[in-house]
């Protein structure tokens, strides 16, 4: 198998890839899945470590980026926000030089977007971003390439996310303009997804030929859809919230009937952890027209190309 070449050194917010690079990636991932199930793997990242910044919880994201280096032939290390000493005042700049000097890799997860910027800007190794607060682009990668799996085109695909215009949410807009499968985001307003980062979607759609809408009508976003999309309605961070987006999203929620408003073979998505009962119901996640736990477990895989395509350089 050969690694994927991609242009980038690093992958912060999705549109450092091009349309070919992405496939290419999605291909890698599939040989990797493919070949682990045989019992096959081969450590393409063998000796080669990935620093893993944590600022936010996690279970997929952590669990999944361990593994991926162990199969690979390398070592992930765990740095919590409190186990390193920006938590002392070490600025982002020395933290980044400092770990170029000892990783083949970074992956930071935290809360403002900049840091992610930032810490790409100061390391002279590739970094990927894990999660922030404006972008999860590991997430909708691994959500297009569940999507790939099963169809191996975009074309035709019509993938609609409902609730908050969250990092998510904005990763999906990025990732589905990029391939060429039609998006649309309902949420309520006050709560639809950066106008920035849709403007960007926007001509990303124009040269891929996807269509996008962003609206509050939550039945003009379904109709039709191949796919329909969840994630939680209050994000770490936003716990105050609570009670207010629980309003504010309730006629967002997931259900069989709204499942049924939507094309004749539309499959289920959610980035997970899920509220059970809030933004999904519990026996649409457990059906058979859910891929949410395929979701989970690509996760895996595609982080293992994006790793060797950015690490192996």
């Amino acid at each position: 198998m050969k690694i994927p070449k991609v242009r980038t050194k690093d992958l912060i917010d999705g549109t450092e890839l091009n349309l070919e690079e992405t496939l290419a990636i999605f291909e890698f991932a599939a040989e990797l899945k493919n070949n682990l199930r045989k019992g096959k793997m081969r450590e393409y990242l063998a000796r080669k470590s990935l620093a893993m910044i944590f600022e936010k919880n996690s279970t997929r994201t952590r669990v999944s980026f361990e593994i991926g280096m162990y199969q690979l032939g390398g070592q992930a290390i765990f740095l919590s926000g409190n186990d390193i000493q920006i938590s002392r005042g070490e600025t982002l700049s020395d933290t980044a030089k400092v770990l170029s000097r000892y990783a083949a890799g970074i992956m930071i997860r935290t809360d403002k977007h900049e840091k992610a910027v930032k810490l790409a800007e100061e390391s002279d190794v590739p970094v990927i971003n894990g999660l922030t607060d404006m972008y999860h682009p590991c997430q909708a990668l691994a959500d297009m390439f569940t999507i790939y799996e099963r169809q191996k085109s975009f074309k035709g695909v019509k993938l609609t996310y409902l609730g908050d215009g969250n990092n998510v949410a904005h990763s999906l807009l990025i990732i589905c303009s990029l391939l060429g499968a039609d998006i649309s985001i309902a949420s309520p307003k006050g709560y639809q997804p950066d106008p920035g980062i849709t403007a960007t979607a926007q001509k990303l759609a124009a040269s891929s030929g996807s269509e996008l809408l962003v609206t509050a009508d939550i039945a003009k976003a379904v109709k039709e859809a191949n796919y329909l999309y969840t994630d939680v309605w209050t994000s770490m961070g936003q716990e105050k919230e609570t009670a207010k987006r629980r309003k504010a999203f309730l006629s967002y929620k997931i259900t069989n009937a709204l499942l049924k408003k939507a094309a004749p073979d539309c499959m289920v998505m959610h980035c997970l952890p899920a509220h059970r009962g809030e933004e999904i119901d519990a026996d649409v996640i457990d059906s058979d027209r859910s891929v949410i736990f395929d979701q989970a477990e690509n996760r895996l895989h595609v982080q293992k190309a994006v790793m060797c395509a950015l690490m192996k350089k």
